[in-house]
């Protein structure tokens, strides 16, 4: 299995406890979805690597802490600590045309309903639970929110993400002089 084929789950962020557990973060919409995991696969080394799931009890706020199979003390627990979890693609729920993962989306081209083609989708970063779509743009990266009134729909067939930009956003980007024209502490 690689990273091609797979998604990215979450990530193994503390151990817990001093059976081996340890706490993951799953950075998904619905959390709920992955109650009943049976397996998952670790990046160890830039290898994809499976490891079956004992128990798994979901927390708040995406949490949920997990005991692996062979995973029996604090020492085999810490060294999984900052990994990486993947699932396969085909274990996807299929969405319809106008929703989209954002692994989906890498290569799109973005299309303000004001503006017309801007650029193309580079990749999706999840900052701080605010996730943006990074395109460049007249040589500048462009970060776009991906709330609801902004980000209006993927257009799998055409590959277009389609797109109704808050006035002033591009400017924000490009306008370089702002930083340049900032008062001088000698007058």
């Amino acid at each position: 299995m690689t990273q091609d084929n797979c998604f990215l789950l979450g990530y193994i962020v503390r151990t817990h406890g001093t059976a081996g557990n340890v706490v993951i973060y799953l950075d998904v919409d619905y959390p709920d979805d992955y109650d009943g995991l049976e397996s998952v696969y670790v990046e160890i080394k830039g290898d994809l690597v499976p490891y079956f799931i004992q128990d798994i009890n979901l927390q708040k706020q995406s949490n949920a802490i997990v005991s692996f199979e062979d995973v029996d003390s604090m020492a085999k627990a810490q060294a999984l600590v900052g990994s990486s979890l993947y699932l396969p693609l085909e274990d996807l729920e299929e969405l319809g045309n106008e929703d989209f993962y954002y692994h989906e989306i890498k290569g799109f081209t973005v299309v303000d309903q004001t503006s017309g083609a801007l650029g193309v989708v580079r990749d999706v970063y999840t900052l701080n639970g605010q996730d943006l779509i990074a395109m460049d743009y007249q040589g500048s990266e462009i970060l776009i929110p991906t709330a609801v009134e902004i980000v209006l729909k993927a257009d799998k067939e055409k590959q277009q993400l389609i797109v109704n930009l808050p006035e002033g956003l591009l400017d924000v980007y490009l306008d370089k002089d702002s930083a340049a024209n900032t008062p001088d502490d000698a007058d």
